[in-house]
């Protein structure tokens, strides 16, 4: 019985570990250095890090959609 409560722990935490870094990868930030903190944070206390990530994620995250502006053609189309 404990092999697979202990099987579980760890299986559930290597999901939340794996969904915490993509996340991390995949956010809006107000700050560029806060997304490297946050992965340094999970990448070397997995469980809490992913924990406390999530917790305090609402406060580090932008929640404004982004804004397509192309600017790398401006050159080219006339008007």
């Amino acid at each position: 019985m404990q092999e697979i409560l202990f099987g579980t722990f760890i299986i559930s935490s290597l999901v939340l570990w794996f969904w915490a870094i993509t996340d991390i990868t995949r956010s809006r930030f107000h700050r560029s250095n806060e997304r490297t903190s946050w992965l340094l944070v999970v990448l070397f206390f997995p469980v809490i890090g992913s924990i406390l990530y999530f917790q305090l994620k609402a406060r580090f995250v932008s929640r404004k959609k982004r804004v397509f502006k192309p600017q790398f053609n401006k050159h080219i189309v006339s008007n």
